[in-house]
């Protein structure tokens, strides 16, 4: 390949262009380069530099690396003969490329957004495009001198507030768009503000409402009933609204929509180009006009529907690029559970995320779900999610207790009936933040939102923390991390939703059934599952709180019960698992106002003396697990910081 001599870090609007021989990324267009935040020094890497632009590429169909994207055959090739895409690109890399420690740490984005920042790093959530100390928080992978990268891979993410998403080409017979009937799970409420219309997830072929039929439903196990046409209409090709005229969704109702729809794009192609820009800027010699030294290794990690993306990108074969090289050598999936993303298939929607109540019937979940080798009974089939073929990273997955509850997490390590524990492989770890809600971070709030317990402030991010920096040591050095720390059928902390053992504490709402998981069945048409897998949760100590997996110090030295699960209140569906939250249950600050409640929980002074007493018991968990390598050290100065300072706890004499 003859690629021009450039350097693009310092230029404004430069591209990098090469005549590809296959598939490859042809050119990088750098729209915008800028120091970080004022050019501030993040510990031994010093200053970064951020890199914001589009990386174009193309896929060979006829390559076998290629054609197990779906719609491949359809979509509308180049003069070259293969399928041509771009996708927004963003650069973090240290502007002394020397100082960096020369590892590339992608983050998949979650529906076009950045997420590393606003969790792993406990900085203020909502911008895409951090710039400011508050926003970096920690900036703990910058201190760490690693290369950060970003890129869009679904077509259909939001481009809004500096979202990074993908131009694909849309899939062609023909030489006509296809048209399938579809179905839409609409809900308003449960992820996000009520809204007035409810949003499709692909064109509709036609505005007639005699070509759809609505339907709705309060819970997920009950009939559908149908919505008459004069009770909505379309709006436009992407949305409906109620009849008559300012009509409302109800709140967590599941409304329905079967339609034609046109236009699906050839979502797949997202693998690909997470694959080929990764596989570039690590091994290409024209990608140090970019990074400015040689990559020697590629971290990825993702976060809720971007770990499941990871999990996907794995089991499909797209950490090996096409000149028979690995993609990323670790991977760190956070709260996927066991799901996957429903995008490589036609008319994908790649931004449903299978709960009790909602998106149950898409198929997110599908066998093999362990990193272990294992046969399923319901479809007699036998495989794993890591594929063994010298391509496998090294991988982490860790949950917190919601994924137990909502996502089938046990089977992450137990057979897929839920009788035994499974011993994964040398090259997986599996672990439970204990105590812990799915999208827990820094500084969430407390507040009920639409489910009857406040919810569950406790932060998993100090544990996440010591894993990535456990992660990057396995990948480089080959040091072994921490070994799995989850609930087990063995130890009896690992059990059926029924027998968890949560105390009968007064006012509080308890979930008694966790999510349910099933084969994949018909995702237009879906009928009752004959058959389930087990799914188990872990089992919790008097006070409430989970006995196996990591206990940050917030569970190991309690000031309140904390859950993965909560459950809606009225005007929701009362008693369904709420969507991701869970529940903090403070404990009573005496005895006397505990007996006046009931509560069999031993009170905050009860527990600790005074101050003096509850510190030194949180400086010997934080050592311990400092001790362990599941805390930095500097996490453990933190909770023990908090500890002194903790207004709940006498102060002593």
């Amino acid at each position: 390949m003859g690629w021009p001599r450039a350097v693009l870090a310092g230029m404004l609007g430069a591209s990098l262009a090469v005549a590809p021989a296959a598939a490859v990324i042809t050119e990088i267009e750098i729209l915008r380069s800028e120091p970080l935040a004022g050019g501030a020094a993040f510990g031994d890497a010093g200053g970064y530099v951020r890199l914001v632009g589009i990386a174009r590429g193309e896929v060979d169909p006829r390559d076998p690396a290629n054609r197990g994207i779906a719609n491949i055959d359809k979509a509308p090739r180049n003069a070259r003969g293969n399928v041509a895409y771009q996708t927004d690109i963003f650069i973090l890399r240290p502007a002394d490329p020397a100082k960096g420690n020369g590892r590339i740490l992608y983050e998949v984005n979650n529906r076009g957004r950045k997420m590393l920042f606003g969790t792993l790093m406990d900085g203020a959530a909502g911008n895409n495009n951090p710039d400011t100390p508050a926003e970096l928080g920690d900036a703990l992978p910058l201190r760490l001198g690693f290369t950060l990268v970003w890129s869009g891979w679904d077509p259909d993410a939001p481009r809004a507030n500096g979202g990074l998403a993908l131009d694909a080409p849309v899939a062609a017979e023909g030489g006509q768009p296809i048209v399938a009937v579809i179905r839409d799970e609409l809900v308003s409420g449960t992820r996000g503000a009520p809204v007035d219309t409810l949003r499709l997830s692909h064109q509709a072929a036609s505005l007639d409402p005699a070509q759809a039929q609505l339907t709705v439903r309060q819970r997920q196990a009950e009939p559908r009933q149908a919505v008459p046409p004069a009770g909505w209409a379309f709006v436009d090709a992407r949305s409906i609204r109620l009849l008559p005229a300012g009509s409302t969704p109800a709140p967590g109702a599941l409304y329905e929509l079967r339609y034609r729809a046109t236009n699906a794009k050839v979502m797949g192609l997202g693998f690909a180009a997470t694959r080929d820009v990764v596989s570039f800027l690590r091994h290409d010699p024209a990608a140090l006009a970019l990074t400015g030294r040689q990559m020697t290794h590629a971290l990825a990690i993702g976060i809720s529907q971007s770990g499941r993306y990871l999990r996907d990108h794995i089991s499909q074969g797209f950490n090996r690029d096409e000149q028979g090289r690995r993609v990323f050598d670790g991977v760190l999936s956070h709260i996927a559970g066991i799901g996957r993303v429903f995008f490589n298939a036609p008319f994908a929607q790649p931004f449903r995320t299978s709960t009790q109540h909602e998106d149950h019937d898409y198929p997110e979940n599908a066998f093999p779900f362990s990193a272990a080798t294992l046969t399923d009974p319901i479809t007699e089939t036998t495989g794993a999610l890591l594929r063994d073929d010298g391509f496998d990273p090294l991988l982490i997955e860790t949950n917190t207790s919601t994924e137990y509850w909502q996502k089938g997490a046990s089977l992450l390590h137990t057979d897929p009936m839920g009788t035994r524990d499974v011993a994964l492989p040398a090259t997986a770890r599996v672990y439970l933040i204990a105590g812990t809600q799915h999208g827990g971070r820094a500084g969430l709030a407390s507040d009920r939102g639409p489910a009857v317990n406040p919810r569950n402030p406790h932060n998993p991010m100090p544990a996440l923390r010591a894993l990535l920096v456990a992660l990057d040591a396995w990948v480089v050095t080959g040091r072994l991390p921490p070994p799995s720390r989850m609930p087990t059928i063995a130890e009896g902390t690992l059990v059926a939703a029924g027998a968890a053992g949560f105390p009968d504490i007064p006012g509080v709402a308890v979930a008694r059934a966790a999510n349910t998981v099933s084969p994949p069945g018909d995702w237009v048409d879906p009928q009752p599952a004959a058959d389930a897998y087990r799914v188990l949760v872990p089992k919790v100590d008097s006070d409430g709180n989970e006995v196996g997996g990591i206990r940050l110090p917030d569970i190991a030295v309690p000031l309140g019960t904390y859950t993965g699960w909560n459950l809606y209140k009225a005007p929701y569906p009362e008693g369904e698992l709420a969507d991701r939250d869970g529940s903090f249950i403070a404990f009573a600050a005496t005895k006397a106002e505990r007996d006046r409640s009931g509560d069999p929980r031993p009170a905050i002074a009860e527990r600790y003396r005074d101050r003096a007493a509850y510190v030194a018991r949180v400086e010997q968990v934080a050592a311990t697990l400092v001790r362990d390598r599941l805390l930095l050290e500097e996490d453990a100065a933190a909770y023990i910081a908090r500890a002194k300072a903790e207004v709940r706890v006498a102060p002593g004499p």
